[in-house]
């Protein structure tokens, strides 16, 4: 990651190695929480909807945002409470959700079998929409919480109900019936590489929205790039980083088409202010 060329030589990071370890220790820490809790040890509460570890409070954006629409009053820690989520985005983009959302990481692994048992290095997405379906969601997600007056991702947020199951089950011994929305989420995963990532993550949507002029982008140098297409087919939204598409909204910075690119021709660099 730099403002200068990499040298061609040199390997390339291991970004899928750093983001799965990632992933699996945001997964540990949501997993431990109802164990410690449970015991009396309430240093770290919640899951990534609404998450403190000691005197730190982080929102998830678009509960917090819900949360104004429906109760109709600006809660200062609430949005102090958000800061720190979205000057992520506008600095590092949606990396939530390819470097700590849970949701990454059961799909990260599924796809890992599905091309062992398959023992193809690539899988092939099925069912290809138009992308632009993400801000419908948003904007469905939105509007709908205004028409019934309840935070409706709250309650059907896949990344929070991963904790909110673990919670019933360590503290109930068993499973909330919303749990198959999870379910669902997963078969998707069978037929596109994150279906519901691409599409329909009103979260997901809200965070690429913050992260339209995001400081840290995958940029391509056109004179390295030997249009192989490798990148593409690795890229698991579906982007087309040959054609520049990694520097658009849509991209969540995983890496992935960074580390594949064997001309080096893509890397991560920090976009000027202006």
């Amino acid at each position: 990651m730099s403002d200068t060329p990499q040298d061609k030589g040199a390997p390339r990071p291991r970004y899928s190695f750093f983001r799965l370890l990632s992933l699996t220790l945001a997964l540990a820490l949501v997993a431990a929480t109802p164990f410690l809790n449970r015991n009396g040890i309430g240093v770290i509460q919640g899951w990534f909807q609404s998450l403190s570890i000691g005197h730190l409070w982080f929102v998830s954006p678009l509960e917090g945002l819900e949360s104004l629409l429906v109760t109709r009053t600006l809660y200062v820690p609430t949005l102090v409470a958000m800061l720190v989520p979205v000057v992520l985005a506008l600095c590092l983009g949606r990396v939530f959700c390819s470097w700590i959302c849970p949701i990454s990481f059961f799909a990260e692994w599924l796809e890992r079998i599905r091309r062992a048992l398959a023992r193809r290095k690539r899988l092939r997405d099925r069912l290809v929409l138009t992308r632009r379906l993400l801000w419908f969601a948003l904007i469905g997600e939105l509007l709908l919480t205004m028409i019934l007056g309840a935070p409706i991702f709250v309650f059907t947020s896949p990344p929070g109900l991963v904790g909110r199951e673990m919670m019933q089950w360590v503290f109930f011994g068993r499973l909330a019936p919303e749990g198959m929305i999870l379910v669902a989420v997963l078969i998707l995963e069978l037929v596109t590489r994150r279906f519901y990532c691409r599409y329909f993550c009103p979260l997901g949507a809200l965070l690429a929205l913050v992260a339209i002029r995001r400081r840290l982008v995958i940029t391509l140098r056109e004179e390295d790039c030997v249009q192989c297409g490798r990148c593409d087919q690795l890229c698991p939204l579906g982007l087309r980083p040959s054609l520049g598409e990694a520097a658009g909204p849509y991209c969540w910075n995983c890496g992935a088409c960074v580390q594949g690119c064997r001309p080096a021709a893509l890397d991560f660099s920090w976009r000027s202010p202006r």
